[in-house]
C-alpha cells in the first residue's frame, strides 16, 4: 500500500507551454551538494500526495533532470501531463494541480546512467546527435548547459526535438541562442504543421529526420558531405518515445550504426568488440523493437553486417 510521503521540496517556479506541457522548477529544504553533484542526463524521483484522492496517498515517478550542476537554486524538470495514465494515482495529474509556493517529494540522489562518460565517454570527439521526442529533451538540455558551463564546444552537437505543436518545443529560443551564438545544430520538427499555417519549419516526427530522403538535409546541417553520416563520425542518443527509439534504431542500423543495449545485442548477435555508436533511454519496459519479429532481426543483421 502507498505511503503518505514526506514532502522535502518546494516548487519554486513553474514556466506552462499548455496545460499538459510545463517546467517545473523544484527547490529541495536541504541545500545542494557542493561541486557537480550529479551527471548531465541523470534522473531523480519526485513525488507527491495525492490531494484530492487522500486513500491513495503518495506517488512517485523518475524525471531526467534538465538542469546543470551548476545550478545552485533549483532542480529542474520538463513534464508531461500523462493523458491516458495506466495508473490510478498518476504522478502528472497531482503535480499539474501544484502552483508555485506548493510542495512536493525528491529523492535526493540523482540515478541513471544515460550520460556522455556513461556511454560513449566525455573524450570521443565525433559529432553527437542527440535525438529527442517531446520532453525526451530534458537530458540533453542538461547536458548542453554543462558543456557551456564547463567551456566545452557545442559546434559538434545537434539536437534534434520532434513535438506535435510549435508552441511543445520547450527550450527553443534557449537552443536557438545556443546555435546563434556557440554552433549547436538544433533541429526542431512539428508532426502536426497543418494545425499551424504559421509554421515554416520542419515536418513529422524527430525520427523522420533519418529518413533516407531526410538524411541528406542533417548531413547538410552538420557539414558532412552527403550520404557520410555514420558510426565513424557519429554518436546517437535517443530519449522518449518507444516509437521515436525504435524507429530511429531501424533506420540508423542502414548506416551501420550500432545498438548499445545488452538484450537487442543478443538477439542480433552482435559481437562484443563491436562497440555501440546508438544508445537510448526509454520511458518504460517495453522493448523498443519487437525482438520476436524475424524478419526485422535477420534485417537489422544484414544491415549491421552480421552474418
Amino acid at each position: 500500500m502507498a505511503k503518505v510521503l514526506q514532502l522535502n521540496a518546494t516548487i519554486e517556479a513553474r514556466e506552462d507551454f499548455s496545460d499538459e506541457l510545463a517546467i517545473f522548477k523544484v527547490r529541495p529544504d536541504e541545500p545542494l551538494p557542493e561541486g557537480d553533484w550529479f551527471v548531465p542526463g541523470q534522473y531523480m524521483v519526485i513525488g507527491v500526495n495525492n490531494t484530492q484522492e487522500p486513500e491513495l496517498a503518495g506517488v512517485q515517478r523518475p524525471m531526467s533532470i534538465a538542469s546543470e550542476p551548476a545550478q545552485r537554486n533549483h532542480v529542474e524538470f520538463y513534464i508531461r501531463r500523462v493523458g491516458k495514465p495506466e495508473s490510478k494515482n498518476p504522478l502528472t495529474h497531482s503535480l499539474f494541480r501544484l502552483r508555485e509556493g506548493e510542495r512536493v517529494f525528491l529523492r535526493p540522489k540523482p540515478k541513471g546512467h544515460f550520460t556522455i562518460p556513461g556511454t560513449v565517454g566525455q573524450e570521443d570527439s565525433r559529432w553527437r546527435v542527440f535525438v529527442s521526442a517531446g520532453t525526451g529533451l530534458a537530458p540533453f538540455v542538461s547536458i548542453a548547459r554543462d558543456d557551456l558551463t564547463q567551456g566545452r564546444p557545442l559546434n559538434k552537437t545537434c539536437i534534434i526535438h520532434g513535438a506535435s505543436r510549435p508552441g511543445d518545443l520547450g527550450y527553443r529560443s534557449e537552443l536557438e541562442a545556443l546555435a546563434e551564438e556557440h554552433g549547436l545544430v538544433y533541429l526542431p520538427t512539428v508532426s502536426r504543421p497543418a494545425d499551424h499555417p504559421d509554421w515554416s519549419g520542419l515536418q513529422g516526427r524527430a525520427e523522420d529526420r533519418f529518413l533516407p530522403d531526410e538524411l541528406a538535409l542533417l548531413e547538410e546541417r552538420m557539414s558532412l558531405p552527403t550520404g557520410t553520416l555514420g558510426p565513424e563520425n557519429t554518436v546517437v542518443l535517443v530519449c522518449g518515445l518507444q516509437g521515436t527509439i525504435g524507429e530511429s534504431l531501424v533506420r540508423l542500423a542502414k548506416r551501420g550504426f550500432v545498438p548499445a543495449e545488452k538484450k537487442i545485442r543478443k538477439k542480433l548477435e552482435i559481437p562484443e568488440d563491436l562497440p555501440g555508436s546508438f544508445f537510448f533511454e526509454q520511458y518504460d519496459s517495453e522493448p523498443v523493437i519487437d525482438l520476436e519479429n524475424g524478419a526485422l532481426i535477420e534485417e537489422l543483421k544484414s544491415d549491421l553486417g552480421i552474418e
